[in-house]
């Protein structure tokens, strides 16, 4: 039984969000870890709330709440719409935890004692209207390199450039507007990451298997203009992991906190320890390589605009501490998702958001038109006319329409039980061998996490069933041969537990019913498909299941689409 630690990029604090941000990291991370557990392996899939930085007290602000409350209640909210999309954690946490609280407290004390944290006097941003020195998203202005209106003090969100609020054109404060902006000194530290770029060279070298999207930004952040730079890891804020405590090797640092980025990936760890002290489990044989964990393979999930941090600062921390701790062995990065025509934007409330989507459909719509259309090896784009042909023609048209054909027939010429007698002959045998060789090739996909290949190669799977009931046709050979079509009908229910077992990563909810129909919720996963079709014996009885997916009509998308053509308030 192999092991896997599965982790997604942790979603900010700051409101629902929306289907971009799903398809980018939590869904395809859960595709890929409900697909180990069903292949019977260990897995431990961690998530958790990014909840200290500036989005958390700009979003506090706005609710008119303190901080921590504000973070407590979005929690459980991102929590509730989490479980509705069926994200199956094994431990959904807070990177405000006071594990979390710990553990980076512990890293920064030990970065300092290796040499990789230095104190640095510099001129920061001050707001003169607000009265306070601004942390880098508190500022706002042009990106010098793309000429964005809108990047951040840190980063550009358009180009993925990292940046200071120094290089920004025409910076302004996020919290009042103001441009009355000037540099005062102020002290902070520093993550040495330059001394480490000959260690995180080698190392990204070594992940010969990885996405060309999450080398190629990794390898731009190391070597384009000045290359690797040290990075400031403490802001001026009062919410977030508390820069001086005791037993610190520094002074001076009170007031101050730890950057959101450099507390916010350690919640990984953080997060499974809260799971072991709820579980009474095992944290360590996870994170430590002296306890275990050197036989655990490690896949990250993400955006593209999460891989510099992940690729880069997270592996610093981890390599700079020369501990045992466990490095990430894959890097799963993903394009953007595009909305209708523009971009989906949370803090623009722009697009269709977690949610509103619920409230529309059931999830696995969203699950199945979200990995059948992932932006892998380019931004891909949501159109409410793609979705609706997605929708009707793969979950409505193929796999419901086969499972609604052959129970329906079944029930109406033999009743609800698998039928008996007959063999269904040579299309029957040309069937398994089809469905061996593409069920092969959907496990390989899987593995590779070539998440649009995997859910082709599904519907491909749900497809020749449907032509192998057409080309069959038992409702006609029932008319002079009724033994023969319950052979037919009998290899063609065999299917449905099959599917359920094979859709479950991409369709939970509809998996479920089809197995709850055949009374067949004890099915694995397929090693041998020619078993499988005949797992459920003859005589074994079902229940008819009610229609797995509803079709859209074009009065609903015409309606889905207006009502949500403006801006989110």
């Amino acid at each position: 039984m192999a092991r896997h630690l599965v982790t997604s990029a942790i979603p900010y604090i700051n409101g629902i969000k929306h289907l971009g941000n799903l398809v980018g990291s939590q869904l395809p991370a859960d595709l890929f870890a409900r697909y180990q557990r069903a292949r019977g392996n260990e897995v431990m899939f961690i998530c958790a709330t990014d909840e200290h930085g500036t989005p958390a007290e700009l979003a506090a602000q706005k609710a008119g709440k303190p901080v921590a409350d504000y973070c407590a209640e979005m929690h459980e909210v991102q929590a509730r719409i989490a479980e509705g999309f069926r994200l199956s954690f094994d431990h959904f946490g807070r990177s405000s935890s006071t594990q979390n609280r710990r553990l980076t407290q512990a890293f920064a004390k030990r970065l300092f004692d290796m040499g990789l944290i230095r104190e640095v006097s510099e001129k920061q941003m001050y707001s003169n209207a607000d009265g306070r020195f601004l942390p880098d998203r508190y500022i706002e202005g042009t990106c010098p390199n793309c000429g964005y209106d809108s990047a951040r003090g840190d980063q550009c969100d358009n180009c993925t450039k990292q940046l200071d609020p120094v290089d920004l054109i025409d910076p302004r404060s996020v919290i009042s507007g103001s441009t009355d902006l000037e540099m005062r000194e102020t002290k902070h530290l520093f993550l040495r990451q330059s001394a480490m770029k000959d260690k995180l060279d080698a190392w990204i070298d070594s992940k010969t298997d990885w996405p060309v999207l999450t080398t190629s930004i990794a390898k731009k952040w190391l070597h384009d203009g000045d290359g690797l730079q040290d990075r400031g890891i403490t802001r001026d804020l009062s919410w977030g992991v508390p820069a001086q405590f005791e037993g610190a090797p520094w002074e001076g640092m009170e007031g101050k906190v730890f950057y959101v980025w450099f507390d916010a990936p350690i919640e990984y760890i953080a997060g499974t320890q809260e799971w072991a002290e709820a579980s009474g489990g095992d944290w360590e044989r996870w994170w430590r390589t002296d306890k275990g964990a050197e036989d655990v393979t490690y896949t990250q999930f993400m955006g593209k605009d999460n891989v510099p941090f992940h690729t880069l600062s997270f592996p610093a921390t981890i390599l700079g501490s020369e501990e045992p701790w466990k490095l990430v062995d894959y890097i799963k990065s993903f394009n953007y998702l595009n909305y209708d025509g523009g971009q989906f934007s949370t803090s623009r409330g722009r697009g269709v958001f977690m949610d509103q989507a619920l409230e529309i459909l059931p999830s696995d719509y969203w699950r199945w038109w979200l990995l059948s259309h992932a932006p892998e090896s380019a931004d891909a784009e949501f159109t409410w006319e793609n979705f609706q042909v997605s929708v009707n023609k793969d979950l409505a048209d193929v796999l419901g329409n086969f499972v609604s054909r052959i129970t329906k027939f079944t029930r109406s010429k033999f009743g609800e039980a698998i039928p008996e007698g007959g063999d269904w002959g040579e299309a029957g045998e040309a069937l398994i061998a089809e469905l061996t060789t593409r069920i092969r090739d959907y496990e390989r996909f899987m593995e590779a996490k070539e998440v649009r290949k995997a859910a082709a190669e599904l519907r491909a799977i749900w497809v020749a069933g449907n032509e192998y009931l057409q080309s069959s046709a038992p409702w006609s050979v029932f008319k002079t041969d009724p033994v023969q079509a319950g052979a037919i009908a009998r290899l063609a229910l065999n299917l449905v537990p099959l599917y359920a077992v094979l859709s479950a990563p991409f369709i939970p909810d509809a998996a479920a019913s089809m197995l709850e129909g055949m009374h067949a919720t004890d099915q694995t996963w397929p090693a041998d498909v020619a078993a499988a079709v005949r797992a459920l014996p003859e005589g074994h009885a079902f229940t008819t299941p009610d229609v797995l997916f509803g079709k859209i009509s074009d009065e609903e998308r015409e309606d889905w689409q207006s009502r949500f053509a403006g801006i989110r308030t």
